[in-house]
């Protein structure tokens, strides 16, 4: 199923249209830099409606507002409540998007090989069996140029949140690992999500035949505040400080989250 509103060669949202995923900080670097994907990917085919599938893409937060700019939206998520979360979405904003129930290591079992223009992958290797399956399959599921963006949880990050807290010997613990060789299977720690370097993210994408372009680091300075010490006051500074840190290598590397491209070649 495909969505029913006309896309245009450089999508851009207004009016009660504007509707962007934002994280719990209200940045918008990931959702921006989709959609300057999405606008050179139009440009390099000539196809106004682009094929997208969001791989644990839970209620659509991301597919729906993508629907509504007239692509071709594929949620995949092992939820089947997530699933009708993102259904419901759709339909109140009138727009149309395929829901399948699978998980990220059979991405290309669900949605078809080589069918896809951009694979959206979010928060979703901290809890899948296998970093290494997951991102094979989704290379799978990529065109030749097509990209998959993936944001994941930073191990540098928890390091310094432990630190900050008085939690001095996980702290150690968890930078011995990120010091290591944890490579692209992440960081593992009983009863929490796994966690990733950036060189370890960007190994995982290479590893699946992918080219890792360049990284940003999520909510470098808010990953490390608490909501009590958040000043509601200087919010819009704070994302004008985030958006400027966000690329700079040595802020970027202590984000709560990592977002790199990988390009199918």
């Amino acid at each position: 199923m495909t969505a029913e509103v006309p896309a245009s060669a450089v999508p851009t949202l207004h009016g009660p249209d504007a509707e962007r995923p934002r994280d719990g900080r209200g940045q918008t670097l990931v959702w921006d830099a989709l959609r300057q994907i999405l606008a050179e990917r139009v440009a390099d085919t000539g196809r106004t409606a682009l094929d997208i599938v969001d791989a644990g893409g839970g209620t659509g937060g991301f597919a729906v507002p993508f629907a509504v700019l007239g692509h071709n939206v594929t949620v995949v998520d092992p939820s089947p409540d997530a699933l009708a979360g993102a259904r419901r979405r759709a339909a109140e904003r009138n727009v149309r998007l395929t829901a399948v129930q699978g998980d990220a290591d059979s991405l290309d079992a669900v949605a078809g090989r080589d069918g896809a223009d951009l694979v959206i992958c979010h928060s979703v290797l901290e809890y899948v069996d296998s970093p290494a399956a997951a991102m094979a399959a989704i290379a799978r599921v990529l065109r030749p140029g097509g990209c998959v963006s993936v944001l994941a949880a930073n191990a540098v990050a928890a390091v310094l949140q432990r630190a900050l807290a008085g939690r001095y010997a996980e702290a150690s613990e968890l930078l011995e690992a990120a010091s290591g060789t944890c490579g692209a299977g992440g960081i593992t720690r009983p009863g929490e999500p796994r966690r990733f370097t950036l060189s370890g993210l960007s190994a995982l994408i290479a590893g699946a035949g992918l080219r890792a372009g360049d990284a940003h680091g999520i909510r470098v300075f808010s990953g490390l505040l608490s909501e009590a010490e958040a000043d509601p006051d200087a919010a819009e500074a704070l994302l004008l400080l985030e958006d400027a840190a966000a690329a700079h290598p040595a802020l970027r590397d202590i984000a709560a989250q990592l977002h790199v491209v990988g390009v199918r070649q």
